[in-house]
């Protein structure tokens, strides 16, 4: 493509109300640099927070404040704080190492990626996936690719570089237009990013800020890594006919016939995404490796006598915290022997130094995660030396009270929120960060639990990852398209792409309202209301 061709096509996908979503996300630094931004006007919003006396108050039947509040008859109290105070300046600097290492999301995903990189990295997670849809009958290869493109996000990189252009060569094998294949793929794997059948690193990566912004109004509130799961696979089960009668009755049609063949080509690529003799033993050992991960925490959890897994002193669902605690470890065992069982029947496993290896290679690619994990824990940490998250929350929930929104409502506006902030950065992680030390405790005050306000959180940064360029992955999967039509462009796949957007928008609002009308279960011991021990009220 020459130069010339080359600047038409770019101004012609930057017209419109997209080309302003791409030329202003163009804006916007890296999601590192914005932490730093966020710092600076946060320090001097500390000053004139301090100067004005900016404190809000509530009261609190606790014996003791939690930290950076005072507690006086009943009252307890947070006022803003500079953070170029003295104590503040020498907090930052003394205990800058501790401050990171103290981060709860970084120890939880720092275990599960060492498991993931070696489950990965082994071939494990590949094999899942081309294995589970080489053979998928025809009339039901969208269902099958919604499913799986939904779980897939276990194997991180892998849903997006093996399975999207995978499900293409499928359709196209099977004689149907290859960029429906394409556009199904991508709709489950980023735009029903939320959703999947079992918890996996994402789930412990966001509830690891939940937990650090929950301890704002309950310091000992813990996280629960399965506290969305059924919210999650709600998703999946309302999202998978969605993209099942969009593909097929409106993309597809909209496609037309396709004009290709299964040449011999395509076929060979076929063939070479079916699995060995050798793959399909390493997953037989996975599958046994898995069961007995599985079966090792249930007997941990379950033996008379000897239930490590279980607080007996406490009642109800209190009792299950250590299991939900251990759930880490879990994971992790899980990926590490289900990936040396299938490296070692595949031969990408020989001996220890190969599993260490890969997990090396884990965390290197984990870099540019760590540096940002630096500049978020800070903000985190100085947002609650300051007392402004407390004195926003408190504020903002009593505002909400007068106002007097229903929870579905207010649950909305921070999926709506959500989205809108994922149209100008993409990493689910770093929008979490951010709004997690107001919108958790302001919602606990007003009786909403953090695993709630989370979900709302999840939806709304899934479904428009699909419509927005910035996303990561949007070249890769506009270079896959090309493969199948030369000529398709950023406004070709956006105008693919957003019947699902759509679609899965209205559905996930409706899901998260009718959740919250009819107190469902977020997962296990996890609930749509949130009750403090201590009464709490703003």
């Amino acid at each position: 493509m020459s130069s010339a061709v080359a600047a038409d096509a770019v101004s012609a996908r930057q017209r419109g109300f997209l080309g302003f979503v791409e030329r202003a996300g163009n804006l916007l630094p890296e999601p590192t640099m914005i932490f730093v931004w966020l710092i600076l006007a946060l320090m001097a919003l500390s000053t004139v927070g301090q100067w004005l006396g900016w404190s809000a108050s509530l009261q609190y039947s606790g014996e003791e404040a939690p930290n950076w509040a005072t507690l006086e008859n009943g009252v307890l109290t947070y006022t803003a704080t500079s953070l170029f105070s003295e104590e503040n300046i020498a907090r930052l600097l003394t205990e800058m190492p501790r401050t990171m290492a103290g981060f709860a999301p970084l120890g939880l995903i720092l275990v599960i990626m060492l498991g993931a990189a070696v489950a990965e990295r082994s071939g494990l997670f590949a094999a899942l996936i081309r294995g589970s849809l080489a053979r998928a009958p025809s009339a039901l290869l969208t269902p099958i690719v919604a499913i799986i493109g939904m779980v897939s996000h276990h194997a991180s990189d892998a849903a997006y570089v093996v399975f999207i252009p995978l499900a293409a060569i499928v359709y196209a094998a099977a004689g149907r237009h290859p960029l429906a294949g394409l556009a199904a793929a991508f709709a489950a794997v980023s735009g029903g990013y939320a959703g999947n059948i079992t918890p996996g690193q994402i789930d412990v990566l966001l509830f690891g800020f939940t937990q650090e912004a929950a301890h704002i109004v309950e310091p000992g509130w813990q996280m629960n890594p399965l506290g969305n799961w059924w919210f999650i696979l709600g998703i999946v089960v309302l999202f998978t006919p969605a993209i099942w009668f969009i593909t097929d009755r409106v993309v597809e049609p909209r496609l037309g016939k396709w004009g290709g063949e299964a040449d011999a080509e395509l076929k060979a690529e076929l063939e070479r995404s079916e699995l060995t003799a050798e793959e399909r033993r390493g997953l037989r050992r996975a599958g046994g490796a898995a069961l007995l991960v599985v079966g090792l925490f249930a007997a941990l959890a379950l033996l008379p006598g000897y239930t490590p897994l279980i607080d007996e002193d406490a009642e109800g669902t209190a009792s299950l915290q250590p299991l939900y605690a251990s759930l880490i470890a879990g994971f992790f065992l899980l990926f590490v022997l289900s990936g040396i069982a299938f490296g070692s029947a595949t031969g990408s496993i020989a001996s220890y130094k190969n599993v260490t290896a890969m997990m090396q290679e884990g965390i290197r690619a984990l870099a540019p995660y760590i540096v940002f994990v630096f500049f978020a824990a800070h903000f985190v940490a100085m947002f609650n030396w300051s007392r402004l998250g407390p004195i926003l929350a408190i504020d903002g929930a009593k505002v909400l009270q007068t106002v007097g929104l229903p929870a579905p409502l207010l649950l909305v506006s921070v999926l709506l929120l959500s989205s809108f902030l994922d149209l100008f950065i993409g990493s689910a992680s770093a929008k979490w960060s951010a709004l997690a030390p107001v919108v958790v405790p302001m919602f606990m005050l007003l009786g909403i639990s953090p695993e709630m306000t989370t979900a709302a959180y999840r939806m709304g940064d899934s479904y428009t990852n699909i419509m927005t360029p910035l996303m990561s992955y949007f070249p890769l999967i506009l270079g896959f398209a090309r493969r199948w039509e030369g000529g398709f462009g950023v406004g070709s796949l956006l105008a693919l792409m957003l019947p699902f957007a759509l679609t899965f928008m209205a559905t996930g609002i409706a899901m998260t309202i009718a959740w919250v009308a009819f107190d469902l279960p977020l997962g296990p011991g996890a609930t749509v209301y949130y009750e403090p021990p201590a009464a709490v009220n703003p």
